[in-house]
């Protein structure tokens, strides 16, 4: 009920996805496409597949240079357009019209960027400490990323991201452990290149309905654009995880997934 899959994008490079199903044969249900944080994977939403593939066909796509997708290489340029178009390209392939879309902090970036550009392909949205582009102070990493390494710079600064008082050792060195398999001088050009991202006049053009998940306590970018999501989003819906950093996606999953399950009944009267 769980399957890997892969697709060839229209510029050659291979996407990696899942798709999981547990929901009740004779029914159709409505799809959920998942889009995981930079340096991240689809595994990464390993705890919120319980919940939400029982009422919805998730399909949890691999960003490029993230997880089993390929890397770009060098020569190919990054470009918010492209990433949007692999999840735009994945829906083609499986015969997907709209769907609700769900994003968890550079995720969250493609999902806002589809739902602006293509609203027909919307359902609602769903991002979870996600604001409208990265703050440029993240460029303040790469140095330190170059000079450290990845893993040890994560490791240094993981209280940026988990509240160390709550969370599992093991989860923090199952996370230290993923992030560490990606490519660096990829994670590089992407932070580099999400920094220097921005779209928050563009949030007025989000027509779908919209929860905006995010930590009260953000460290990973400026607190501020929450509040201009907040004014900007014509419908939306915010809820803010008290003095949490920034991975409350990972930390506090049940309740996300709690959440958005509310968020869609009441907006779509399902699921029951």
């Amino acid at each position: 009920m769980t399957t890997r899959h892969t697709f060839t994008a229209s510029d050659g490079l291979k996407i990696a996805f899942y798709i999981d199903d547990f929901t009740d044969p004779w029914t159709t249900p409505p799809v959920m496409v998942l889009l995981h944080s930079a340096m991240g994977n689809a595994e990464r939403f390993y705890s919120w597949v319980p919940g939400l593939a029982r009422h919805f066909r998730l399909v949890r796509m691999d960003i490029r240079g993230h997880g089993g997708s390929e890397v770009p290489p060098p020569s190919m340029p990054l470009s918010m357009d492209r990433f949007v178009q692999d999840v735009a390209e994945l829906m083609d392939a499986l015969g997907v019209g709209e769907a609700h879309i769900a994003g968890n902090s550079a995720g969250g970036y493609l999902a806002q960027k589809l739902a602006i550009g293509s609203p027909e392909r919307v359902l609602s949205l769903s991002v979870v400490g996600s604001t409208p582009g990265l703050s440029p102070s993240a460029l303040d990493w790469l140095p330190q990323i170059e000079r450290e390494g990845l893993t040890p710079f994560l490791r240094r600064t993981i209280a940026m991201r988990f509240d160390l008082a709550t969370t599992p050792p093991g989860m923090i060195e199952w996370f230290l452990r993923q992030t560490g398999e990606n490519d660096p001088a990829y994670v590089a050009r992407f932070i580099g290149y999400m920094a220097t991202q921005s779209w928050v006049d563009e949030l007025p053009r989000i027509k779908a309905p919209t929860l905006v998940i995010y930590p009260g306590g953000e460290t990973v970018g400026s607190a501020r654009l929450y509040d201009a999501m907040r004014e900007r989003i014509p419908d939306v819906t915010m809820r803010e995880y008290e003095h949490m950093p920034h991975n409350i996606a990972d930390m506090m999953p049940d309740r996300c997934v709690a959440d958005i399950i509310g968020f869609i009944k009441s907006k779509f009267g399902y699921p029951a």
